[in-house]
C-alpha cells in the first residue's frame, strides 16, 4: 500500500481509530479526521509505524468542512484512494420525545456527512480512475432498534446511498461498500446500563461483544477487494 492514502472520519476513538491503524500498518499515508477529539496520540502512533499522518479537523455534517478536508488530504498526499466514512453519533431517545434537534444531528453527521465526503472525493477518484468507498453503517440501519429511530434512519439510509454511489461509480473503477458492525467495545457502547448489555449478548450467536480490530480488518479487506461493490456486509457475531 506504499503511496496509497487513505481518509478515516471519525477517526480518533475507538472504530475510527483501529481502522486508521490498520491500514498506516499495511503502509498507507492516513488522513485523520476529528471534530474535537484530540488526535495527537493517534498521530504518533500512526507516524511511529512509519508512515505519514495528517490530523485535520473538519465537521463533515459541514458541507464546506468536508470539502476542505478531502482537499487537504490531496494537497498534502496529491490523491485519496481510500474514503472510509466512520463519523457518526447518538442521540438515542423514543419517538414520542426525539426532538428535532436529535433527529437532525443525528441524520447530518451520519448520513449527510458520509454525502458530504462522498461529493468532494468523487471528482479525486474519478480523474484518477480508481478509489475505494467503505461506509460504516450498522446492524440497525438492517433491521431497526426502538430508541434509535434517527441512528437507524441514517444507518439505514448510508446503505441506499452506498449502493446508488456504487452504480454510479463503478465504470470508474471506483467500488463502494458498507460495513455493518453489530455490538462492538467502543467507548460509545461502555457506558450502557448492564441489563442492556446483557439483554444484547443474550441475541449475540458468538456469546461475546466485538472488537474495533476485527472490524478494521474487515473494513480494510472490504476497501482492498477489486471486485466487490455495492455490498453491506454485516460483523455481528450471529445477532
Amino acid at each position: 500500500m506504499d503511496r496509497k492514502t487513505a481518509v478515516v472520519t471519525g477517526a480518533v476513538r475507538g472504530i475510527g481509530r483501529a481502522i486508521a491503524l490498520r491500514f498506516a500498518r499495511d503502509g498507507a499515508s492516513v488522513v485523520v479526521n476529528y471534530r474535537s477529539s484530540d488526535p495527537d496520540e493517534l498521530v504518533r502512533e500512526i507516524e511511529a509505524l512509519g508512515v505519514s499522518c495528517l490530523a485535520v479537523q473538519a465537521d463533515v455534517s459541514d458541507y464546506a468542512q468536508a470539502e476542505q478536508l478531502i482537499l487537504a488530504a490531496q494537497d498534502k498526499f496529491g490523491t485519496v484512494d481510500y474514503l472510509i466514512n466512520n463519523a457518526g453519533i447518538t442521540k438515542d431517545k423514543l419517538i414520542m420525545r426525539m426532538s428535532e434537534e436529535d433527529f437532525d444531528s443525528v441524520t447530518d453527521t451520519n448520513l449527510k456527512g458520509a454525502f458530504n465526503t462522498i461529493r468532494h472525493v468523487t471528482p479525486i477518484m474519478m480523474k484518477q480512475r480508481s478509489g475505494a468507498i467503505v461506509n460504516i453503517t450498522s446492524v440497525v440501519g438492517l433491521f431497526g432498534n426502538g430508541g434509535q429511530a434517527n441512528y437507524s434512519a441514517a444507518k439505514s439510509g448510508l446503505i441506499g446511498l452506498t449502493k446508488s454511489v456504487a452504480k454510479e461509480l463503478g465504470s470508474r473503477g471506483i467500488t463502494a461498500n458498507a460495513v455493518a458492525p453489530g455490538f462492538i467495545e467502543t467507548d460509545m457502547t461502555k457506558d450502557l446500563p448492564e441489563n442492556i448489555k446483557e439483554k444484547l449478548l443474550d441475541s449475540i450467536a458468538l456469546k461475546r461483544y466485538g472488537k474495533a480490530e476485527e472490524v478494521a480488518d474487515l473494513v480494510h479487506f472490504v476497501a482492498n477487494c477489486k471486485y466487490m461493490t455495492a455490498q453491506v456486509v454485516s460483523i455481528d457475531g450471529g445477532m
